[in-house]
């Protein structure tokens, strides 16, 4: 009798590894299922955290207003960075020619 036939009479007598759900395919299962629900709650982890910025920008996510250059250039003068002479020349270039 061969391997195959042997299979064939096995599947037929209904004694497939001791019934449906015997031979050790249920520790299959049972790791399978258990790898899923890791895999879920290191996904729903890692968007709570801030591990996604495709929702929110770090920045925003604090709270942190966005500046805008004038913003930077008027921090970076009362904080020493530059000069008051480098303010104005960086404060007209952003803001283009004088009007009037």
């Amino acid at each position: 009798m061969s391997l195959y036939s042997a299979a064939l009479v096995l599947a037929d007598n209904g004694d497939w590894w001791n019934g449906h759900m015997g031979g050790g395919w249920w520790i299959v299962m049972m790791v399978g299922m258990l790898l899923f629900w890791v895999l879920v709650i290191v996904l729903v982890v890692w968007l709570i955290r801030g591990g996604a910025d495709i929702l929110a920008p770090r920045s925003q996510e604090r709270g942190e207003p966005r500046l805008d250059a004038l913003q930077i250039l008027e921090r970076r003068l009362a904080e020493g960075d530059i000069t008051v002479e480098e303010y104005r020349q960086r404060r007209a270039e952003l803001t283009g020619p004088p009007s009037g």
